[in-house]
C-alpha cells in the first residue's frame, strides 16, 4: 500500500531540513558573520509543485461528487522579496505559481526569514502566511488561506548576487468545495493541502554597510632604546574576519617572529632611527584580505658605564620574636639603563621577595638587629649592594588573669547565710590581699545547694562575706567599689573569692550580679517579727 499524501509530505519535509541541517553541520565556521550584509534581496526562480489535495472532481454531482487528486506542476515560478533587519532577521514576501493540466496554484504570503551567514554559503529557514488560490481542470477558483514553513541553502557568487542551490518547503492550505460535495462528504468539502514545493534559481542583493576596508596598526615600545636593549614591535588588526585565522610577516632590522608581537635585537644596531613594517594577511578571503603598517623606534649610543644605586628600608623596622617586616629597595642607574633588585639574604630568621620588595620572617631568631642584604644589578652586569637593618625585641608578657584566692563553706543548717568563725580567717587572708594590693578587685560568688530551698540563698553568702569585709568586727574596711557580688550555679554551700588585678578579666560564665538593693546582709542574730496586735471587737 502506498503511503498517504500526508505521510509522504512529512516524510519530503522532514528529509529536506535533514539535508539542509546536515550541510550547515559540515561546514566551517557554521555561523560566521559576512563582513557586509545586504539590505534588500530578491529572489527569482523555477518552482516544482506537489499539491498534495484530493479535491471534488470538476462537474460532477454534489451528492456523489468523484474524489480527484491534483497531479504535480512541473511548470511554474518563485519569487521573494526580503526586507533584512540585520544580518540574520528579515520579514519575507513570497509569491509562487504552478500551472499544468488545465490545473494551477498561485500562492502570495508573507513572514518572518531566518538567515545562518557564513564564508561559503547562507542557510535560512521562514515561516510565511496567506493566500493560496487553487483551479482544477475548470472555470473556477476557489481561494484558501495558507501556510509555507521550509528553508534553504544559498551560495554566494558576488556581493550582488546569490545561487539558490535549493530551497524546500511545506505548503499547507485550507479550500473550501462546499459547492461541489455535499456536508456528508467532509473530506472533500473542505480540503486540506499538504504539499511539497521546490525552487532554484538567482538572488540578488542590494543595499546595507559597505564592506570594511581591513586595516592594520603597529606600535613599538620602547620607542627609544639603547644599544644593546631589545624592544618590542605590535601589530593590531581591524576589519578582518573575526572567525579567521589570520598571517602575520614582518620585516626591518633586527625584527624577527610571526605573531602580532615580536622582538626586535639591537645588539649590532648601529645609533639611528629604524623602521619594523608588518603585513597581514586572511589566507581564507579571497579579496580584500590584506593590510600593513609600520611604526618607527630609535636607537641610541651607550652611555659611560656608572653602576646602579640601592637604598633599603624596613616596615616596620622593629618587630616582636616571629613577626614580619617588610623590606623594600629602590635601585636605579645614573646612566638610565634597566636595574633589577636580586639575592635577597639575612642575617637571622628567613628571607623571601621578588624585585626589589621582600618580606622577612623572625621565627626562631634571637632578640637583637638582623642585617638584610640585596643587591641591583643593570642590563649591563654592573652591580650595587644595598642593607638595612630590622630589630627583634622580646614579645610582652602575658596580661593578667583573675585567680581564685579561696573559698568558705556554710555548714550551719539552721543559718545557712551565716559567716562562721572559720569563714572570717578566711576572709580575713583576702583582705590582707585586697590591703596590700590596691588595684586588685574582688569578685564574691556564693552558690547555693539545690536541695536548700532558701530563696537568694547564694546571693545572701556573697552579701554576707561582702559585709564582713566592709563592715564588719574585724574592722577590714575594704572599699565596698572594690567588691562585686555575684550569685553562681555551682550547686555548693560555697562562697568562692577571685582576686582580678588591674587589667583582668573575669569569665562571668554560669553567674549572675546580685542586686544589693533587694539582697540584704543578714545578721547573725536578726530581730523577730512583730506580731500583728489583735483589733478591739465593735460592741454589738
Amino acid at each position: 500500500m502506498l503511503p498517504s499524501p500526508k505521510l509522504r509530505a512529512a516524510r519530503a519535509v522532514i528529509s529536506s531540513v535533514l539535508l539542509m541541517f546536515a550541510t550547515v553541520l559540515v561546514s566551517t565556521p557554521v555561523f560566521a558573520q559576512s563582513d557586509s550584509n545586504p539590505k534588500w534581496d530578491l529572489f527569482v526562480g523555477y518552482q516544482w509543485l506537489h499539491p498534495g489535495i484530493t479535491v471534488p472532481a470538476p462537474f460532477g454531482n454534489p451528492f456523489n461528487p468523484t474524489p480527484f487528486k491534483v497531479p504535480d506542476m512541473a511548470k511554474g515560478f518563485g519569487s521573494a522579496l526580503t526586507y533584512n533587519f540585520d544580518p540574520h532577521f528579515g520579514l519575507e514576501f513570497d509569491l509562487g505559481h504552478n500551472w499544468g493540466n488545465g490545473n494551477y496554484e498561485t500562492t502570495a504570503s508573507v513572514g518572518p526569514r531566518l538567515m545562518f551567514r557564513t564564508d561559503g554559503a547562507n542557510y535560512f529557514m521562514h515561516a510565511l502566511g496567506g493566500y493560496n488560490r487553487l483551479s482544477v481542470s475548470g472555470p473556477n477558483s476557489h481561494n484558501g488561506i495558507g501556510v509555507i514553513l521550509g528553508g534553504g541553502m544559498d551560495l554566494p557568487i558576488r556581493k550582488w548576487l546569490s545561487l539558490r542551490l535549493f530551497e524546500a518547503d511545506f505548503v499547507w492550505a485550507h479550500h473550501n468545495f462546499a459547492d461541489d460535495a455535499g456536508p456528508q462528504f467532509t473530506s472533500l468539502r473542505r480540503p486540506q493541502a499538504e504539499g511539497i514545493r521546490l525552487r532554484t534559481g538567482l538572488v540578488f542583493n542590494w543595499g546595507g554597510a559597505p564592506a570594511l576596508t581591513p586595516a592594520a596598526s603597529c606600535s613599538v615600545q620602547p620607542t627609544e632604546v639603547m644599544v644593546g636593549e631589545p624592544a618590542t614591535a605590535t601589530v593590531s588588526a581591524t576589519n578582518f574576519n573575526p572567525k579567521h585565522t589570520l598571517t602575520y610577516s614582518w620585516s626591518g632590522n633586527g625584527v624577527s617572529g610571526k605573531d602580532t608581537s615580536v622582538k626586535i635585537e639591537t645588539a649590532n644596531a648601529a645609533p639611528g632611527n629604524y623602521t619594523v613594517t608588518a603585513h597581514v594577511t586572511d589566507p581564507k578571503a579571497k579579496n580584500n584580505n590584506e593590510a600593513s603598517c609600520s611604526a618607527n623606534y630609535t636607537v641610541k649610543p651607550l652611555p659611560p658605564k656608572n653602576p646602579p644605586t640601592i637604598s633599603c628600608s624596613a616596615s616596620p623596622s622593629t618587630v616582636q620574636a616571629g613577626g614580619t617586616s617588610t623590606i623594600t629597595c629602590n635601585a636605579s642607574s645614573p646612566d638610565g639603563v634597566a636595574v633589577t633588585v636580586s639575592n635577597w639574604t639575612s642575617s637571622a630568621g628567613t628571607i623571601s621577595g621578588t624585585d626589589n620588595t621582600a618580606t622577612l620572617n623572625t621565627t626562631g631568631a634571637a632578640p637583637g638587629a638582623i642585617t638584610v642584604n640585596a643587591t641591583a644589578t643593570d642590563t649591563r652586569g654592573l652591580t650595587a649592594q644595598g642593607s638595612t637593618q630590622v630589630t627583634v625585641e622580646n614579645p610582652p608578657p602575658p596580661p593578667p588573669q583573675a585567680s581564685k584566692l579561696s573559698q568558705c563553706d556554710f555548714p550551719n543548717e539552721k543559718k545557712p547565710w551565716r559567716v562562721d568563725n572559720t569563714c572570717k580567717a578566711v576572709l580575713d587572708d583576702v583582705a590582707k590581699n585586697l590591703q596590700q594590693n590596691p588595684d586588685n578587685k574582688l569578685i564574691i560568688v556564693g552558690n547555693a545547694d539545690p536541695a536548700e530551698k532558701r530563696k537568694n540563698l547564694a546571693a545572701e553568702r556573697a552579701v554576707d562575706s561582702k559585709a564582713y569585709l566592709t563592715g564588719g568586727e574585724a574592722k577590714q574596711g575594704i572599699d565596698p567599689s572594690r567588691i562585686e557580688v555575684r550569685a553562681g550555679s555551682g550547686g555548693t554551700k560555697t562562697a568562692e573569692y577571685w582576686i582580678v588585678p588591674s587589667g583582668a578579666n573575669f569569665d562571668s560564665a554560669g553567674t549572675q550580679t546580685v542586686d544589693e538593693t533587694k539582697v540584704k546582709a543578714v545578721p547573725d542574730h536578726p530581730k523577730p517579727v512583730a506580731k500583728k496586735k489583735k483589733s478591739a471587737k465593735k460592741p454589738s
